[in-house]
């Protein structure tokens, strides 16, 4: 069991071996978007810094689409799953980001969650059955696919870079600061 800070997230393991310290930093970063998210009224998840649209509702939104991609369509070779499904991404391309305006605080915390619980279970499956090296079977357009491996170090990336935006954004609301 990680050991969990003072902000719930689990701290990744420090001696682990490849596969515990994917997961680990994976879950850091997610459990640290939802600290920055936490407690915040609708007001709160639409607020933007600066020229920026960025808002932590469209952060959240954005991160339940990016999981749902890469472990379900990508990995798995999944269709989309609502509310992907209905989108006319050629028309808006950034819907996620758009819609989440329209949503309430509650309605985009369960998507992610819904979504993040939905990913660990696909990366648990994958693992046991092909492990880290395995390739997605959804292929790039060079036709290269990437490994379970590239797919876990790229949603770390993704979450670290939003994280940094979802740290500014939760300070101008509330001067809420940390790491």
């Amino acid at each position: 069991m990680a050991d969990i800070d003072e902000h719930g997230r689990p701290e990744p393991p420090i001696a682990g071996d490849e596969i515990a310290t994917l997961l680990g930093f994976l879950d850091y970063q997610r459990a640290t978007l939802a600290w920055k998210c936490s407690g915040l009224d609708a007001a709160g998840l639409q607020a933007t810094v600066g020229v920026s649209t960025i808002t932590l509702g469209g952060l959240l939104k954005h991160l339940a689409y990016v999981e749902d991609w890469w472990f379900w369509q990508s990995l798995h070779g999944g269709a989309k799953q609502p509310p992907w499904d209905t989108v006319d991404w050629k028309a808006d391309p950034d819907w996620e980001w758009h819609s989440a305006a329209g949503d309430t605080p509650e309605q985009l915390l369960a998507l992610w969650e819904r979504t993040v619980e939905r990913s660990r279970s696909l990366v648990a499956e994958a693992l046991e059955h092909g492990g880290l090296g395995q390739s997605a079977r959804r292929a790039f357009p060079s036709g290269e696919a990437p490994s379970l491996r590239w797919i876990l170090v790229h949603m770390i990336e993704e979450y670290a870079r939003h994280n940094g935006h979802a740290d500014l954004i939760r300070e101008s609301v509330d001067g809420a600061v940390g790491e």
